[in-house]
């Protein structure tokens, strides 16, 4: 009997929820591992992986949400892919999901920990959620290492976070211009890997209620963040998010 898939995760990160929702999508079988950050390099270092999400398989061991998604791709019918079979579209598709990569979920994450690290006790709630009894009992140790070394790796401030924020605003607006001729998707007539990386790391400026890790409510977040997401609900972009995750994140499952 195939050994079931290992998936190792901060359950909070948006780069996973992409990681998870492909392998739920695909109806890839896996376990999720959560951990705590930085605790999560105790168990990814050994696999020559540093960051999450990383996935074990009996076929090797893939260590980011774009290995996961090819490699879970592979596995499913023609018909139910995420990279669109036709050359044209695919590299459509993946022109459109390293752009997000690397512009969209940069900023995202930059602007969420600035307001959330100032607020010890939610990020105890989101860091900890599902992770080791051990994990837990560090928190107090680990937080204000790892909420030192977040601000410095990711340049965390007020001013970058108001950056982090026109960014989006300016990556948003492209995807509604996108969206404006009236497709249901962003590349040809079905769902598509772009789709999904878009919803993933757009997630943390709007808070979907479907979102398959854990996330505050609007009632736990400072003012001015809950007027920038109810901002970003309502551009077009961030509607097709919200549309996304109510249709396609629990959508039965592909083979």
């Amino acid at each position: 009997m195939p050994s079931v898939s290992r998936l190792i995760t901060f359950r909070i990160s948006h780069y996973c929820e992409k990681a998870r929702w492909a392998l739920d999508r695909l109806g890839s079988s896996y376990v999720e591992e959560c951990h705590l950050p930085p605790l999560h390099r105790f168990t990814t270092t050994p696999l020559g992986g540093s960051s999450v999400p990383v996935l074990v398989t009996e076929a090797g061991v893939f260590k980011d949400s774009a290995e996961i998604l090819n490699y879970a791709d592979e596995l499913t019918s023609v018909d139910s892919k995420l990279y669109p079979p036709a050359s044209e579209l695919r590299q459509e598709v993946e022109q459109l999901e390293a752009k997000f990569n690397h512009r969209l979920g940069i900023v995202t994450r930059q602007w969420g920990y600035f307001y959330g690290l100032q607020d010890r006790e939610l990020m105890q709630r989101l860091w900890c959620e599902s992770v080791p009894k051990w994990d837990r009992v560090l928190f107090p140790v680990v937080f204000p290492v790892t909420k030192y070394l977040a601000h410095r790796s990711y340049h965390i401030s007020a001013e970058s976070a108001n950056t982090a924020y026109r960014q989006t605003q300016q990556i948003f607006k492209t995807v509604s211009d996108r969206l404006a001729d009236g497709r249901k998707y962003l590349v040809g007539e079905r769902f598509s890997a772009a789709d999904l990386t878009f919803a993933c790391l757009a997630a943390p400026m709007l808070l979907p209620a479907e979102y398959g890790g854990v996330f505050p409510t609007l009632n736990q977040l400072p003012n001015e963040m809950t007027e920038q997401i109810q901002f970003l609900r309502e551009t077009v972009a961030g509607s097709y998010v919200l549309r996304l995750y109510r249709e396609e994140r629990h959508a039965p499952k592909c083979r």
